[in-house]
């Protein structure tokens, strides 16, 4: 699967990408993650799923270093989505381990696993005001869902990273490791795995309700407003301030 070494440590199913060290993501890469979690959903022998990655960040979301804004962006985001929509249909468990840094998009990737295992220095970050749009990757139904409106309102607005204690305070993440998050997300999915499965498949469904249909709607306006924000003033301003790690000069054009 490309860029998406799939695993199996008995009941559960390693899915790692591998696009270190910021592992930026892409239609494709989505797409594949997807694939794996319909093949998890079609082996009665796959009880839970561990979302990890390689290298330095868990991921990064996507790589604006590459360019392209305006109805090119909108056109690979709706591809995107589309896939990303897919992987909140996964009825496996998920465990993601976020080390690093997972920004912007990847914030929400992480937030498609059920559960987060994190260290103390591992950033999550929801940046798009900084960036100059709308945030997507149905951040805007997980993280309040999460964390609740205000807190969630909170990390949109101030664009302000939040590090593993306070993310593990907040509820952002469920568990922090000293070091290897890979391992505790392990550990955390070997023991979702042991018990009934078929249980746990219930249990899971009744309580994320309605979660999957949110999400594929909030997409549609999460993209709708990206489209004409991309092609703002405010929005090539902010890529252009991320990617030379400088103080953005917005003008509200």
């Amino acid at each position: 699967m490309g860029d998406l070494e799939v695993t199996k440590d008995g009941y559960v199913a390693i899915c790692r990408v591998q696009r270190g060290p910021n592992n930026f993501f892409d239609n494709d890469m989505i797409g594949e993650l997807a694939e794996a979690g319909r093949q998890a959903d079609a082996d009665k022998d796959t009880r839970a799923i561990v979302l990890c990655s390689e290298g330095k960040n868990f991921c990064a979301g996507a790589n604006f270093g590459e360019g392209g804004l305006g109805a090119e962006r909108a056109k690979t985001s709706g591809e995107l989505y589309r896939n990303a929509a897919k992987l909140f249909d996964i009825k496996t468990p998920i465990v993601a381990a976020v080390q690093g840094a997972a920004v912007g998009g990847g914030l929400g990737l992480a937030l498609v696993a059920d559960f987060r295992v994190a260290t103390p220095s591992s950033r999550l970050h929801a940046n798009f005001a900084k960036l100059g749009f709308h945030q997507g990757f149905g951040l805007s139904v997980t993280l309040p869902r999460l964390i609740g409106e205000q807190k969630a309102a909170e990390m949109l607005l101030t664009a302000r990273a939040v590090k593993g204690e306070e993310a593990l305070a907040l509820g952002l993440v469920d568990r922090l490791v000293d070091e290897d998050p890979f391992s505790g997300a392990l550990e955390f999915a070997r023991t979702i795995a042991a018990n009934a499965p078929l249980a746990v498949t219930s249990i899971r469904e009744t309580l994320r309700g309605d979660l999957a249909a949110e999400v594929k709607s909030v997409l549609e306006r999460e993209l709708s407003e990206q489209t004409w924000q991309w092609d703002t003033a405010d929005c090539a301003e902010g890529v252009a301030a991320n990617l030379a790690r400088r103080e953005a000069n917005f003008t509200a054009s």
